[in-house]
């Protein structure tokens, strides 16, 4: 039940109790690693699945057992996956090591630029907030519309003729 205050200096304890309860109910983030000290993330985008450990090392990158250069041969597809290491201040500092299958290359970059964002702060929980500010731990889920029938496409309707 709620008591009732006299007056307002029996305000300012009430407030504190107030404050450690929400305290306690803010979500801890812990670190969460396999039995070799890895720590594992799924990211996704569009229809493209990436699955990633990462691990402290010298900053390689491994993509379907190849090199990072050879995989995403464009280097604004390398800059994408690079922006949470960058967001986070931790540039060379993790080997990461991932499967990506389905979609095109745009949606490997962004569901694996998803998943390291995701396994960096299993690894490090206090680098959740640089890295949600930078919103690379929200999965964008705009996908490609489907097709309808009577239309060329989703949207498009095919050429109008009068004849």
């Amino acid at each position: 039940m709620a008591e009732i205050l006299q007056s307002l200096d029996a305000l300012s304890p009430a407030k504190a109790t107030a404050s450690a309860a929400a305290a306690e109910d803010a979500p801890v983030h812990v670190q969460k690693l396999d039995k070799f000290g890895r720590a594992y993330a799924t990211g996704k985008r569009k229809d493209a699945v990436a699955r990633v450990w990462v691990r402290p090392g010298t900053g390689k990158i491994t993509i379907n057992d190849r090199d990072i250069t050879v995989y995403f041969a464009r280097p604004v597809l390398r800059l994408l996956i690079n922006q949470p290491f960058q967001a986070a201040a931790r540039e060379g500092a993790y080997d990461v090591v991932c499967t990506v299958s389905g979609g095109g290359l745009s949606g490997q970059a962004g569901a694996l630029r998803h998943g390291i964002s995701r396994a960096l702060t299993y690894y490090e929980p206090e680098l959740r907030s640089p890295l949600k500010k930078g919103g690379f731990l929200t999965r964008d889920s705009r996908v490609v519309e489907r097709k309808k029938y009577g239309r060329a496409k989703a949207r498009r309707s095919f050429q109008f003729s009068k004849r």
